[in-house]
This record gives C-alpha cells, structure tokens and sequence, in this order.
C-alpha cells in the first residue's frame, strides 16, 4: 500500500530502532561507477588471475549477483572475489549519490531519540567510508554489511537484521526496516520486523507492495518529517 502521513506516523510511533538499507535509502551506490561497470571489472580481475569464469558470469551485470554466482560456482574463489567487490563498492561510493531526504532521516531519528543502524548487502568497509566522508557517522549505532566471504549472509537471507537488533538489543516490534527492493521485505519478514518500501524508481511500489511491505514511499523525506 502507498504511505499518507498519518499512516507513517502511527507505524513509526513505538519505533525504537530504524533498521536502514543503504543502497537507495542512503545513497545511489553505483550512480557514478555503474554497476555493470563494477560487475565487469570483478570478473576481469578473475580472468585476469587465471580463472575460469563461471557459467553466466559474463552477462552478470548486478556485481551482487556476480558474487553469488561465483561462490556457489567456485568457493574457494568467495574470499578472494568478496575483497575485490569490496576494493571496488568503496571506489564507487566515493563519487556515489545522496539520496534526498536520506540526512534528513538520519537527523530526525536522533532528534527523536531513535536508533539507526545500516543493514545491507554492500561492504561494510564502503558504507562505512561513505558515512564518515559524509558526516554520517555518528547517526549510525551500528553497520552491519555482508560477512566477509560469505554471501549467504546477504538478504533475502534475515542474518544481518538479527545481528542489528541483537547488537541493539531491541525486540521485532520496536523496530522498522527502510528497503527499496523486494529482498528487504522479504528479509524483514523473515526477521519479524515489519517493512517500509522505498519506491525510488518506477515500478518499484508495484513490486514492494506485492512482497507485502507494510507502507511504500516514493520520498525519503516523507518518512523524516513523519519521525519528527
């Protein structure tokens, strides 16, 4: 369903701890390195290394996708690729777009005693570098990326919402999770939190709702003034 107001200030009223993804609610990660630019040079680094590119990986232009494909092709090549996708998220980010309204939000959960911690499928290391070149940090309670070398880590899988509010210790029901794409949802309900869609492109509140996010916005600022 689409948000009003109202809706978004009832739903985030016994909110505690906002659990926030960082690609799309944050920033645009890949707007100034595109991804297919990324997934392309991820797989040169492995030709480039002697391997054999697994089936599929040279029409693979989500490098997320690419680095699950490679673990469940070849893990002994999982470390190895995860550090490079890594190298290569934290060269991305530093030319990669603020999401409007993304701040805002930021400074009105503090300003309302709210917790937020970064649960996402990119790097710790780049969205932690892009926090501090943005002044962010101190927002931020906890990261919480990928594990290092294990993929399965990544949403749809719940893993790294439950280490979020382990860490803060905080229960399902004082939390909220921001996410722009059906995995988020689906991980939220894994996790027993509910979900807020981030409509930001096109289609994308079609695609949220089905997947049964409790609201769906298209403006991060929306979600900010109703926090305050």
């Amino acid at each position: 369903m689409t948000a009003i107001p109202q809706q978004l200030a009832d739903i985030l009223r016994p909110v505690k701890h906002v659990l926030l993804d960082f690609d799309g609610p944050v920033c645009s990660v890949f707007a100034g390195l595109p991804a297919p630019e990324v997934a392309r040079r991820l797989l040169e680094g492995l030709l480039a290394a002697g391997e054999q590119a697994p089936a599929g990986a040279e029409e693979e232009t989500d490098p997320l996708a690419l680095l699950r494909l490679v673990a469940d092709a070849r893990p002994d090549l999982t470390a190895s690729t995860d550090a490079a996708l890594a190298a290569l998220e934290t060269e991305a980010v530093r030319v990669g777009r603020p999401t409007p309204g993304g701040e805002s939000l930021l400074r009105a959960c503090t300003r309302s005693g709210r917790m937020v911690s970064v649960v996402s499928n990119n790097a710790s290391v780049a969205i932690e570098v892009y926090l501090s070149e943005h002044g962010l940090s101190d927002y931020i309670v906890g990261v919480f990326g990928r594990i290092r070398g294990n993929p399965s880590s990544m949403k749809p899988s719940p893993h790294l919402l439950l280490e979020a509010m382990k860490a803060a210790q905080t229960a399902p029901i004082e939390c909220i999770f921001i996410g722009d794409a059906a995995r988020d949802v689906e991980a939220g309900h894994a996790a027993g939190i509910r979900t807020i869609g981030y409509a930001n492109k096109p289609g994308k509140d079609v695609k949220l709702a089905a997947a049964g996010a409790t609201l769906v916005v298209d403006s991060m600022n929306l979600i900010a003034a109703a926090l305050q």
